[in-house]
């Protein structure tokens, strides 16, 4: 399917997608606001974290640093200790110096232009055009995962990254931007889903080339039909990949040594006593999370 095909019949779909977004959107807090400095907070702590995790932490870390300033005064050590529990700390830092270049370059405002939310550190294509439509409503289109599964699935293939950005931008309709992609975001959350998607409560299946793909005979499901073909989201564009087990990885080392330097200092000799704990603090030493002072590994200012 060409790209003219995956947005033909745009306004039909634009309209059944809608209407169930505005019937179904998960009333979620970073909703709430246009605010582009609580708008980047969320993108920044949605990325590789799921909601649920998220939910509990954002309004307080809002509360705590409401602006760039507040986030670009509190020193590195507090940040990561507030951070404990969202996972790769490295977006805590990357959050405050972002925050910091924001005060520097910007007046404390975040910008409004592409190319100037990209120079922001840990700020990709994805997390800048959430902040353009979610803050400033820009008519642009937001890949992630959740995105990047359902233009696979209507366009019948995986999709590569420029053409599944393309794709998105031209299906947004003009003036719902906001709208649009958050609806986007749970049909694939909540119907349009990696395993069991819903295909029979669908509100967009009649524009999907994988449901159509399936010609569900009488008294069979879409869903079991579906699920019998090939899903083109898989290694399709932003589409996510499994995970590597956490228990017992590098990941979970990091974390277990940044939560004990919550709580003090720790002896370098104790950090090097196994291998798993020294290959977690030269990991976090490079990232700049944590550094050497007088035989004790502390969290970095």
């Amino acid at each position: 399917m060409s790209h003219a095909d995956v947005t033909a019949g745009a306004a039909e779909r634009s309209s059944a997608l809608l209407a169930w977004g505005t019937a179904h959107r998960r009333d979620l807090p970073w909703r709430h606001t246009r605010d582009p400095w609580r708008v980047l907070v969320s993108e920044v702590m949605l990325q590789q974290t799921q909601v649920d995790r998220v939910l509990p932490r954002y309004l307080d870390w809002v509360g705590e640093y409401p602006t760039p300033a507040a986030q670009a005064a509190a020193p590195l050590a507090d940040v990561l200790r507030r951070w404990q529990g969202l996972g790769y700390p490295r977006r805590a830092r990357n959050l405050r110096a972002a925050a910091t270049l924001v005060v520097e370059r910007h007046g404390g405002v975040v910008p409004d232009d592409l190319d100037a939310l990209l120079a922001l550190p840990g700020v990709g294509p994805y997390t800048a055009r959430a902040v353009l439509a979610f803050a400033h409503e820009r008519d642009v289109g937001v890949v992630d995962t959740n995105v990047g599964r359902v233009l696979a699935r209507w366009a019948g293939r995986p999709l590569r990254p420029a053409e599944a950005q393309s794709t998105a931008d031209a299906l947004v309709p003009p003036g719902r931007a906001w709208d649009w992609n958050q609806s986007l975001f749970d049909l694939g959350a909540l119907t349009c889903a990696k395993r069991a998607p819903l295909c029979g409560a669908c509100p967009v299946g009649p524009w999907c080339s994988w449901r159509g793909g399936g010609g569900a005979p009488d008294g069979a499901s879409v869903e079991a039909v579906v699920g019998a073909i090939a899903d083109p989201a898989d290694g399709s564009a932003a589409v996510s990949r499994p995970q590597a087990r956490f228990a017992g990885s590098h990941r979970e080392a990091r974390g277990r040594l940044l939560r004990a330097l919550g709580d003090g200092p720790v002896a370098a000799a104790v950090v090097a006593a196994d291998a798993p704990g020294r290959n977690a603090a030269e990991s976090l030493r490079v990232d700049g999370l944590i550094e050497l002072r007088g035989g004790e590994w502390v969290l970095s200012d």
